[in-house]
């Protein structure tokens, strides 16, 4: 009784089949030795992360004394280091508080330009004013002017308008910091959407609201979804904002300030130090973990055509 083999399997494309590049790139990416590679990255990329999540719950003797990675040979862990952080009792942190207001800032930091730049970039792509390619070019050109020659001028203006010290500053800064490269990726997306279809809704009847609203937003959702999350990522992480429009007051002071200011008055308190941070982190790596997909598919969006 004979069998026949299957033929072996190989990555290498037959002969006399030209390759693309596109198809090249894609069995170079999919080999074992790319594989590998990334393993090797993921797992770099993630180790110190580890070592501070297990500072985090180590007593402060052992911090002192030996390394994170000793945990696996003298598992001594406490959840004090967190008690402490978040308490405002017998000298803790106090970092609760701060953690709220991290939240208020970020919300209103993300709701307000991503509504703002979806009219403007619809505004850009399917309306015909007066000045829309010089004024689209001045937008793009905001991208290259680096916020820092912005923070005394703005710091300034907020002053003399009686709301300095308060969220207002904090949130019209972030918006106005993110407007450009909001409107810049949502104009791009918008322009791929097939004038057909709205021609066909214009045919129907429908203006530009119920063509924005009913036609173009749901099609934007990936492109609003990512620019979202990385927006999101940018105010919550964000210390230099916070630390000039804040005031210098504890009442509007996000976490990263209240992580600053842990740093330089207790340099040497490595356990609260590696909680507080990891604290802070925990949020935003959620965030990105739970809509990483929404996240790619709306920086791939519009970018290929076929």
């Amino acid at each position: 009784m004979s069998t026949v083999s299957a033929p072996p399997t190989t990555t290498t494309p037959p002969v006399g089949v030209v390759e693309t590049p596109a198809a090249k790139a894609k069995r170079k990416l999919t080999s074992p030795w790319a594989s590998l590679i990334a393993v090797v990255l993921a797992v770099l990329w993630t180790l110190p992360t580890f070592g501070l999540l297990v500072s985090s719950f180590r007593p402060p003797a052992a911090i002192r004394r030996t390394g994170w990675w000793t945990i696996f040979t003298d598992p001594a862990l406490t959840l004090d280091n967190y008690r402490a952080v978040l308490s405002t009792d017998d000298g803790g942190a106090g970092l609760g508080d701060y953690f709220v207001n991290s939240f208020i800032i970020t919300i209103p930091a993300v709701v307000i330009p991503v509504t703002l730049a979806a009219l403007a970039a619809y505004a850009f792509a399917w309306i015909k004013f007066p000045g829309k390619d010089f004024l689209f070019v001045m937008v793009f050109a905001l991208q290259i002017v680096p916020l820092q020659v912005t923070l005394i001028p703005l710091l300034t203006l907020y002053v003399d308008a009686g709301i300095a010290g308060t969220f207002w500053p904090i949130w019209l800064s972030h918006s106005a910091f993110a407007l450009p490269l909001a409107i810049f990726i949502l104009h791009n997306f918008m322009k791929e959407v097939p004038a057909t279809l709205l021609e066909a809704a214009r045919i129907d009847g429908a203006g530009h609201i119920a063509i924005f609203f009913r036609v173009l937003l749901p099609l934007l959702r990936p492109a609003l979804a990512a620019f979202g999350i990385f927006q999101f990522l940018w105010v919550w992480n964000d210390l230099l904002v916070a630390l000039t429009f804040a005031g210098g007051g504890n009442a509007v002071a996000p976490l990263t300030v209240a992580l600053a200011n842990l740093t330089g008055t207790r340099g040497t308190a490595w356990h609260l130090l590696s909680a507080g941070a990891f604290v802070s982190i925990i949020v935003p790596v959620t965030v990105f973990l739970a809509s990483q997909r929404y996240f790619v598919r709306g920086l791939l969006a519009g970018s290929v055509k076929g």
